[in-house]
């Protein structure tokens, strides 16, 4: 099985060592971000999770203590952007990120860390030539790190506008256009561009739309061919057909405080939640509570070992 670590939030940029403290006692509770009573007990453990997938905005934290993760096979998507504070607050110096990027891929080889140029905006001076201009900048610093650049244009969720209200979607127009230049770009740089549920027609202008984390892209990473139990429903949002289930990050608790985030809420309750945390609970936020039901994930390593022989 996989777990995820940053579909709700910034674990490896904040929760470090809360993380690794989850890694030493061997499993990690989730609350149901619908159900907040609903808890879910994962096992950490190789035997049976076949990949640590993170998302981060900033990998630094945790590059001093990769030995720690030595024994997991891991997946990085490391997201990038030309924003400034104006837009990212407080996601760390471009430049630092991507000199933790480089690190990382040192570290665990190139095909184990993407590129996330995500989510393209247009706003004022983050005009299309502008991230033409930025995007090759990028991959220009990333060549040789990675070979592969996901990208998205942004959505209107409803956290989004609210802590956003001058975002706009792009036009199909400005997509195309983009699109066709990043791939320029990739090409040039030993990139492949793949999209995040994006138009399928982006398929034509040389981008990979099938997605940024599916069945066949974990089995290119982890070098295994895989096979998914039937009871399995992973599919985060319509449409996608990436493995992005067993999430044990909590919504509302990422410090970056971006303004296009979709998984923040209002300022206070992630100043709050934040607050709650503690390095040694189980929970990523708070601790255990009266009337939590809890129940243990079920866990089977998914590598098709018969297959995998061969």
């Amino acid at each position: 099985m996989i777990i995820n670590t940053g579909q709700r939030t910034d674990i490896p940029a904040f929760y470090g060592p809360w993380f690794f403290n989850r890694l030493k006692e061997g499993f990690v509770m989730v609350r149901n971000p619908f159900n907040h009573a609903r808890v879910t007990r994962y096992v950490l453990d190789p035997k049976v999770v076949d990949l640590l997938c993170f998302c981060t905005k900033n990998p630094l934290p945790l590059l001093p203590h990769m030995e720690a993760l030595a024994s997991f096979r891991q997946l990085w998507h490391v997201t990038i952007t030309p924003y400034g504070k104006d837009i990212e607050p407080h996601v760390p110096d471009k430049r630092e990120v991507v000199q933790a990027f480089r690190s990382l891929s040192r570290c665990l080889g190139p095909s184990h860390v993407c590129w996330r140029y995500d989510p393209v905006l247009l706003l004022g001076k983050y005009d299309r030539n502008f991230h033409v201009r930025a995007f090759s900048a990028l991959a220009e610093a990333l060549e040789g790190y990675t070979h592969t650049c996901i990208f998205s244009f942004i959505d209107l969720y409803g956290k989004t506008m609210r802590n956003f209200p001058a975002a706009r979607r792009v036009s199909h127009e400005d997509q195309l256009y983009l699109v066709e230049k990043f791939v320029e770009i990739g090409e040039k740089h030993g990139m492949k561009l793949v999209s995040c549920l994006e138009n399928p027609a982006f398929a034509s202008l040389g981008a990979d739309t099938t997605g940024c984390l599916t069945k066949e892209k974990v089995e290119a990473a982890i070098g295994l061919p895989i096979r998914i139990p039937s009871y399995e429903n992973m599919h985060a949002r319509r449409g996608c057909s990436c493995l992005l289930g067993h999430d044990i990050g909590a919504y509302s608790s990422c410090g970056h405080f971006c303004r296009y985030c979709y998984a923040n809420g209002k300022r206070a309750e992630v100043l709050e939640n934040m607050g709650r945390h503690h390095r040694e609970s189980p929970f990523l936020v708070g601790w255990e509570e009266d009337g939590d039901e809890i129940k243990s994930a079920r866990q089977e390593s998914w590598i098709d070992r018969e297959t995998s022989l061969f």
